[in-house]
């Protein structure tokens, strides 16, 4: 699908995150600029967060509170580390959303949903989702 603003860049992930149930973990991949961190505020305001949602990436981990709890990981900063940051622990208090997860896939629970974003130009960006288990098959 294609966004062609920030605003519906925020739509989508608000449509994706009114679907979401505690325990989904969302691996956002793309370049810099390409729009994760916009969707990801999307689907705060679907789970009703009421703090401003902005990267992770010096902090990596960032909590917001909301109708279920957000965990938003930048792993951008992990790329070599061996970490783990106890995502299983993570996902039994609420929805996580990992951008940069390529930095961070040996640590991913088996199933979840790959949302990747490609620039296409300063306001268009092309989003294609892709389930890894049958769980999130139906939310793509």
């Amino acid at each position: 699908m294609l966004s062609r603003s920030e605003e519906e860049t925020i739509e989508l992930g608000y449509e994706l995150g009114r679907k979401l149930e505690k325990g989904m973990c969302l691996a956002l991949k793309g370049d810099l600029a390409g729009g994760k961190t916009t969707f990801t505020k999307g689907i705060g305001k679907a789970l009703n967060v009421k703090g401003i949602i902005n990267s992770p990436t010096f902090t990596i981990l960032k909590i917001y509170e909301g109708d279920l709890k957000l965990f938003h990981i930048d792993a951008y900063r992990l790329e070599g580390n061996e970490y783990d940051l106890g995502l299983d622990e993570y996902l039994d208090e609420g929805v996580m959303v990992v951008e940069w997860p390529e930095y961070y896939e040996d640590y991913l629970p088996k199933e979840y949903l790959e949302i990747t974003f490609k620039y296409v130009d300063d306001n268009t960006r092309e989003i294609e989702y892709r389930a890894v288990g049958d769980k999130y098959r139906d939310l793509c």
